[in-house]
């Protein structure tokens, strides 16, 4: 199966069912199915060829589904830009897979359109929404395009290594690096998806509470397989995706940490029945154990934890069942999905005995075809066997579970020691008044580096840094404890909800970032 073929098959058989909801609009699978094709259409008509790359920048909305679609099934590569991102690295991105087009929000076009004059790639510009028209004869109206072209599904043969989305890291070592996602990767995650998580049909309900651009995106093609439909949120709010959760009797949604901070603590979070909820999905940042325990109390044991990242996704699922304190299996990351591997290897590529720290290697069947117009790093990030190097460092234990320890890149070696800043964050959460934390290095005359941690304080709390000095001295030990506190409004992330660790390191610490962490 292919997205072509897919769409082709649910928007005939599931053709008045709904298929996306966001706000008071709908689509039937009918309509997403004609929609998308005017959409795939109406590029090839203004010369985007299949393998051509086009760019989307915007927030959720009713079209966000049938632009993925529409890429997918006209055989023109995705390449999804953070909103969150500046003007200048969109430009950046636009010019380094060499877009053709760029399909762009209204709200978003103002700041853009400076910074795509001169963009020697783009043949075409598309504004979702009303926007002045300052007489450039590239920009186009959506609506308007959709209208005029034809509703046919296109005639496009997608062989499954195909390009089919380039991801663009987060960036939080650096500038983006495009990763590409083959046509074959792409369905073989749905179908991954599909055997993890609990059975969907017609009736079924997900609710897209962060960008389907990204990670909520990924349960996509899984869903459309069942008929189910998309419940679309334009942005995150807590009271927002309770009352959509009630709202629509929603079944299944994906949630960062920070999003189950907001949503647990909401005062009115009881108010709403949430009991139509099947599979609350997970990841993309530490959690703390007490956050988990505040989330199984609001909406019960129904928590799927999911590691992966962009390169390889998904690698493994810790299930409902494995949630429980006794198991000592609430820090880790579960077992490999179904068709996933995992092993952990040391600095020279041999595989380590279970319950030794090293780094992650890991296949699965979205395993990335490369890093675009990158093969060093491409080279250095696949393995001969077609794992990927995660970066990510961990131990498996004696029953296949694999439990992180931290980004490779992020160890603080602090007099000899061996500090991974992810074990400090999940001892200093546990504090009451710690809303959010993230732990840098920072160089040391004597011990080389040593950590400190930047605090977000919970409403109504107090605290002073020595107090949580000697928190993290009871949890971890006087070796590994935090030397220093600093304290913020909040914490820089990514659209997942992802620190920015760097970005941390530069704003609170600017004068001792430059040692040697790219």
């Amino acid at each position: 199966m292919n997205p072509n073929r897919l769409i082709r098959k649910v928007s005939r058989d599931y053709r008045d069912l709904t298929a996306v909801i966001c706000g008071d609009r709908e689509l039937t699978y009918g309509m997403l199915g004609e929609r998308a094709s005017r959409f795939a259409n109406a590029l090839a008509e203004r010369g985007v060829a299949q393998g051509d790359r086009v760019a989307l920048l915007g927030d959720n909305s009713l079209e966000s589904l049938e632009l993925l679609v529409g890429c997918a099934i006209g055989g023109f590569v995705r390449c999804s830009l953070h909103a969150h991102d500046v003007p200048e690295r969109h430009r950046y991105l636009i010019d380094h897979v060499e877009a053709s087009a760029v399909v762009v929000q209204a709200a978003h076009y103002p700041t853009l359109a400076p910074h795509l004059e001169g963009a020697a790639s783009v043949r075409t510009v598309i504004v979702i929404g009303d926007v002045e028209n300052s007489g450039e004869s590239a920009v186009v109206d959506y609506d308007e395009m959709v209208a005029a072209a034809s509703p046919e599904i296109p005639e496009v043969e997608l062989a499954p290594g195909d390009l089919d989305v380039i991801r663009f890291s987060a960036g939080t070592t650096g500038f983006p690096k495009g990763i590409m996602i083959s046509v074959a990767a792409t369905m073989g995650m749905g179908d991954e998806y599909a055997m993890v998580l609990p059975a969907m049909d017609e009736t079924d309900r997900y609710l897209a509470a962060g960008p389907l651009t990204h990670a909520a995106g990924m349960f996509v093609y899984a869903i459309l397989a069942a008929g189910a439909a998309t419940v679309v949120m334009p942005s995150f709010d807590a009271e927002d995706f309770l009352a959509n959760v009630q709202r629509h009797r929603v079944t299944s949604t994906l949630v960062v940490p920070t999003m189950i901070q907001l949503i647990t603590e909401h005062p009115r979070a009881r108010d709403y029945d949430l009991s139509s909820l099947r599979a609350v999905m997970y990841g993309a940042a530490p959690i703390s154990e007490s956050s988990l325990a505040k989330a199984a109390a609001l909406w019960g044991e129904v928590m799927y934890q999911i590691y992966g990242q962009s390169e390889v996704l998904p690698i493994s699922v810790l299930k409902p069942s494995q949630h429980r304190a006794d198991l000592g299996l609430l820090t880790s990351a579960g077992r490999a999905t179904p068709n996933a591997w995992f092993r952990v290897e040391d600095e020279d590529g041999v595989e380590l005995p279970r319950g030794q720290v090293g780094e992650v290697i890991a296949g699965s069947p979205c395993t990335m075809s490369g890093i675009w117009a990158d093969p060093a790093a491409t080279k250095q990030r696949l393995t001969a066997d077609g794992g990927v190097r995660t970066r990510d460092m961990g131990y498996v234990n004696d029953d296949g579970f694999l439990f992180l320890a931290d980004r490779k890149e992020d160890l603080i070696n602090s007099g000899g020691f061996n500090i991974w800043p992810a074990e400090l964050e999940n001892a200093l959460a546990a504090h009451p008044a710690v809303q959010e934390v993230c732990v840098v290095g920072v160089p040391h005359p004597k011990w080389g580096e040593s950590p400190h941690a930047v605090v977000v304080v919970r409403d109504g709390r107090a605290v002073e840094p020595d107090e949580l000095i000697a928190w993290s001295r009871e949890r971890v030990g006087a070796k590994k404890k935090v030397t220093a506190v600093r304290f913020a409004d909040a914490l820089p992330k990514t659209p997942l909800g992802k620190i920015l660790r760097r970005r941390v390191r530069e704003e609170h610490f600017p004068g001792e970032s430059g040692f040697g962490r790219v």
